[in-house]
């Protein structure tokens, strides 16, 4: 049995725990990191707010590895970390931005660790594990959590090192409070405004960017658009709307770099329009928006609508298409593909045989096929409502599919 482990230095491999510790542990994970996140939420609030906020994936990402990466290490000492460093770099940039020192997320991975400690005995005692290899597992753990907090000090110190002035860290923390969830209270948003020079505008306009973003975009902006250009999922707080002057300074600060404008929302509902906007740098990444050097969430409002639950649109197609299930696939989909014309342009059969390149007389036939089998569905108008709404969204999918 190996002997305890003693503190190493960062980056420097763990005391080797026996491998077979590590597939022991790897099942607990998913509902250890659930435990952790809740019970860290728990004692210090802040997270919770954070979670709730546009950067919650990269946030929940960063736990998941800096507790994979841990297991990952006693499998297999060698294995690089490199993502888990990039992300809790991240946390300790987040903290500099946010104007906290590192007390707070330093004791949130003691927590981490204490939960987790707790986990491996319950797991212990379950394969009766001796008492010697818990106590080198929980001396190999906190040494392990001093090497996260290094890591997140390196982010934070990286902030600190760019001189950047008092008013742009509270302008950066105000980014994101405006954008955090629940909202902060009024007078506290307005103090933070004072103190940062920065007057509270009634809506804003959110941008989301590619990442990585350029060097140089920050000073060509104005001087009030609030930016996070080194995040994950960079973006932008252009206050109030885009008028032609601002659309003018963002086409030149930007220079290519490609973006999407989210709408202009009342500044309480600042986080609506990011998510939005993130929405349809996916959607062009998967080919269904095209792509752009500046695209606009308001030319794509419904697209958005449509495929904001996949699973449930098809669903929902399912459903109001069971009764052609049995039919083989290929005769289904010319069906569905008919339907979808049909109840979209209340067309002729003339014209949706030109859409679709077939003849008229076989629009016909078809739609006296699926009047026969779908019935009342297709006069009664929330069966109808919810054919549309589902066939539009599967064909944005580029999917004829029924979900059987």
């Amino acid at each position: 049995m190996p002997s305890p482990a003693r503190t190493p230095e960062v980056g420097e491999p763990l005391d080797p725990l026996p491998i077979g510790f590590a597939a022991l542990m790897r099942p607990e994970l998913p509902s250890l990191v659930r435990e952790i996140r809740a019970e860290v939420t728990r004692a210090y609030p802040v997270y919770g707010r954070l979670l709730d906020g546009p950067d919650a994936d990269t946030i929940r990402q960063g736990v998941e590895q800096a507790i994979t990466a841990f297991v990952d290490r006693v499998a297999d000492p060698d294995k690089p970390s490199t993502l888990r460093d990039t992300l809790l770099r991240r946390f300790g940039r987040v903290e500099a931005y946010e104007g906290r020192d590192l007390e707070s997320l330093q004791g949130a991975y003691r927590l981490g660790a204490r939960i987790a400690l707790r986990r491996a005995q319950s797991v212990g005692r379950q394969y009766s594990l001796s008492p010697t290899l818990i106590l080198a597992f929980a001396d190999a753990l906190f040494a392990y959590v001093e090497e996260l907090a290094e890591v997140s000090r390196e982010g934070y110190s990286e902030v600190q090192a760019r001189g950047t002035s008092e008013v742009a860290m509270l302008r950066r923390q105000l980014l994101h409070l405006i954008l955090g969830a629940p909202p902060l209270p009024q007078p506290t948003i307005t103090d933070l405004c004072e103190a940062a020079a920065w007057p509270l505008p009634a809506e804003c306009t959110l941008i989301a960017l590619r990442s990585a973003v350029p060097d140089g975009i920050e000073a060509g902006l104005a001087d009030d658009v609030l930016t996070e250009l080194d995040a994950p999922h960079p973006h932008l707080l252009v206050p109030g709307p885009l008028t032609p002057e601002r659309q003018s300074m963002l086409g030149r600060a930007l220079d290519g770099t490609r973006a999407v404008i989210g709408l202009t929302l009342p500044t309480a509902q600042a986080a609506d329009s990011l998510r939005w906007s993130r929405r349809v740098l996916q959607l062009i990444d998967d080919g269904i928006v095209p792509d752009a050097p500046v695209v606009r969430c308001e030319d794509h409002l419904t697209t958005l609508w449509l495929l904001s639950d996949p699973p449930l649109v098809r669903q929902v197609a399912a459903r109001e298409l069971a009764p052609l299930a049995g039919l083989p696939a290929s005769r289904r989909e010319r069906l569905v593909e008919t339907l979808r014309v049909h109840i979209s342009t209340r067309a002729p059969a003339e014209q949706v045989g030109d859409m679709l390149g077939v003849h008229a007389q076989t629009v016909r036939y078809r739609l006296r096929g699926l009047d026969a089998r779908l019935g009342d569905r297709l006069t009664d108008p929330d069966h109808r409502f919810a054919l549309e709404a589902a066939l539009r969204s599967l064909h944005l999918q580029d999917d004829t599919g029924t979900g059987s």
